[in-house]
């Protein structure tokens, strides 16, 4: 169990640079927990940091699909912060909304790359320590895409739907040994991530959320930390998010003309 009152907890979080990411590192900061947070881009970590503060948080570099790198990371978290209570796998991304039969293969594997490899490579790096101390919570940012399909979620479903059942099986292995494990699945919400999918095209990605109130960074960031806070008891399997101008709008149907 991970007491969220004690100051010294600290908590890993990949993909910090920006987003869900970000706001979690805030969050966590915010209650008095050091923070490892990694990313590509090193001047957004460095930002963080100088914000936080290096008593508070430690940065690495990293890109999580290179496995040498994610193996050798905890070598360089320094003195302080090598003791990580919480690991949130946040770091994802989707590539177009082409249909099935017309997408490009490249993305296809980027997506494999880091949403499955990289959360792979970071969750069997820091799990050993875990196991041996006999404590901790992982957590595994999923999708509501890996639960429900929709035209163009094709490879960015299926690596959500591996997240949500890789979940599922570490908590199985891991349920004895004291270990907690959650897959946080949300819906529509407002980040970086749909100008990343539609490669940069802002407009394209400004439609996705045209005349709707998404999901913000911080609801995330605010249902990780309560997850996170939950008596010693207490596992959450899994939390499925939407806003409220969103729900599962039933089964596609093609007719005839």
């Amino acid at each position: 169990f991970v007491d969220c009152s004690a100051m010294s907890k600290c908590c890993l979080i990949t993909g910090a640079t920006a987003g869900f990411g970000e706001a979690m590192a805030r969050r966590f900061v915010k209650e008095g927990w050091k923070v490892v947070i990694t990313g590509r881009r090193t001047e957004r970590l460095e930002k963080l940091q100088a914000e936080f503060g290096a008593d508070k948080c430690a940065f690495i570099t990293l890109d999580v699909t290179n496995r040498q790198a994610v193996e050798s990371m905890l070598d360089s978290i320094p003195e302080g912060f090598k003791e990580i209570d919480v690991l949130v796998n946040n770091a994802g991304l989707a590539l177009g909304t082409e249909s099935v039969e017309s997408c490009n293969l490249d993305e296809w594997e980027q997506m494999i790359d880091t949403n499955i490899k990289g959360l792979l490579y970071v969750t069997r790096t820091c799990l050993p320590s875990m196991v041996a101390r006999g404590a901790g919570h992982v957590v595994n940012i999923g999708s509501i895409a890996g639960e429900w399909p929709y035209p163009g979620g094709n490879c960015y479903g299926g690596t959500k739907a591996f997240v949500r059942l890789f979940t599922q099986n570490m908590r199985a292995d891991l349920v004895a040994k004291n270990i907690l494990v959650t897959d946080i699945e949300p819906g529509l919400s407002e980040s970086e991530f749909s100008q990343v999918r539609y490669r940069g095209d802002k407009d394209a990605a400004a439609n996705v959320y045209k005349g709707t109130k998404p999901l913000t960074p911080e609801d995330i960031a605010d249902t990780v930390y309560w997850v996170c806070s939950r008596p010693a008891h207490v596992n959450i399997n899994r939390i499925e998010l939407m806003p409220s101008c969103q729900a599962l709008a039933g089964l596609k149907i093609v007719r005839d003309a």
